[in-house]
């Protein structure tokens, strides 16, 4: 597993990600864009009430799998461990990194000193409800198997915004495959004034990247659960 993580990350960093590095993470990693009609998350009382407008979102499902043979047993003895070990994963792994670093440059001070910023503390959090990531995400629901974050600007900012959405990051076991599914579902969408139209906020060309991002996250973060 050591060799494969260092040759994807070698692959991934170079001047030119490789074709193989490319096909390896969505291959491992496939998305679906959009949520299916049928997704719980558009019944929710979480997606009403950030988005009372009902604007178009942007929405998609990153979902990765890994046989059970490969998971740390531990993490399969109690309820709602595989979905924080997960969330530990997106937030404190290197597919992040550079992003916190960013927001940590701009926005860590006074104000925000309570919240989560090193890579120690997101590593280590149970991320609770309420519990605020590195000024930009908090945690809004979290459940046995699922963990959901408000995103798209500060946490300080509780109202309405042109940026908004939910992430919501998911692990479950299929017992009939003998496997773990990882899910990190996004739904972006302004949560202030009016949106309509049959596409969601973003442009094509900053959807597949925000895609090929959510891929990063998912891979990445699935090496934390793993032996």
């Amino acid at each position: 597993m050591g060799l494969l993580r260092k040759t994807f990350c070698t692959g991934l960093l170079g001047v030119s990600a490789s074709a193989t590095c490319l096909a390896y993470l969505a291959a491992k990693n496939p998305v679906v864009a959009p949520l299916p009609a049928s997704d719980p998350l558009w019944k929710s009382r979480l997606f009403y009430s950030r988005n009372p407008a009902r604007n178009t979102p942007t929405s998609d499902v990153c979902i990765r799998r890994i046989p059970l043979s490969k998971i740390r047993p531990e993490l399969l003895q109690k309820d709602g461990e595989l979905a924080v070990e997960f969330c530990r994963g997106i937030w404190s792994g290197w597919g992040y990194a550079i992003q916190r670093m960013y927001l940590e440059f701009k926005w860590k001070g006074p104000e925000t000193l309570q919240q989560l910023w090193s890579t120690e503390q997101l590593a280590e959090s149970r991320y609770d409800k309420g519990t605020r990531i590195t000024d930009h995400f908090e945690v809004v629901e979290k459940t046995a198997s699922s963990i959901t974050v408000r995103c798209g600007d500060s946490p300080r900012n509780q109202g309405p915004r042109p940026s908004d959405g939910l992430f919501v990051m998911t692990a479950t076991v299929d017992k009939q495959r003998d496997e773990v599914e990882l899910q990190l579902k996004s739904c972006l969408f302004p949560s202030s004034g009016s949106h309509t139209g049959p596409r969601g906020p973003m442009p094509a060309w900053m959807e597949e990247l925000h895609q090929w991002y959510a891929r990063i996250w998912c891979e990445t973060a699935s090496w934390k659960l793993m032996i």
